[in-house]
């Protein structure tokens, strides 16, 4: 199976999103510093994403970026989808030239295969994702280390509490 760093990174961005825009719009180089991401990376896939519908931008000071709806109502492969990504199972790429120009044996097999992953991906929406105990983990862990380096309140979750403690 076939999903690009285009894609991968695209649901990160995504998701971590999805966890800080609550409050505020979330700059871009907020989430490049989080996710180890290059900023002029998410600078594309933020153009991809805003004409995909999946996020508005925020001009001016304390501007950034915001979901363009809710977390329920974005899907996985929506945004694989917006940034020109695939999940592509086949050798040829979908282009049925797999066996010295032919369609090869299994091609539709792995063409299927696509399908249901394309299918599972887009019954999981952002929301979904931040239901799950180790995605809120991650997320607090990764915060922890930018706001240290920043010398900012670290937040943290200790059960079902979340915990801001000042440094």
């Amino acid at each position: 199976m076939r999903l690009t760093t285009k894609g991968r990174y695209a649901v990160t961005a995504m998701l971590d999103l999805a966890l800080h825009s609550r409050e505020r719009p979330v700059s871009l180089a907020d989430i490049s510093g989080r996710q180890d991401i290059s900023l002029s990376y998410l600078e594309q896939l933020f153009s991809k994403l805003r004409r995909g519908s999946l996020v508005s931008s925020v001009r001016g000071p304390g501007g950034g970026y915001r979901l363009s709806r809710s977390g329920q109502d974005i899907f996985v492969a929506q945004i694989i989808d917006a940034v020109n990504d695939t999940v592509d199972a086949t050798g040829c790429g979908g282009k049925a030239d797999c066996q010295q120009g032919e369609v090869c044996l299994t091609h539709y097999l792995w063409c299927d295969l696509s399908d249901q992953i394309h299918g599972f991906l887009s019954e999981i929406s952002l929301s979904n994702l931040l239901e799950k105990r180790e995605v809120l983990n991650i997320a607090a862990r990764q915060d922890a280390r930018s706001q240290a380096s920043q010398s900012l309140p670290v937040m943290g979750i200790q059960g079902d509490t979340l915990l801001v403690t000042e440094i």
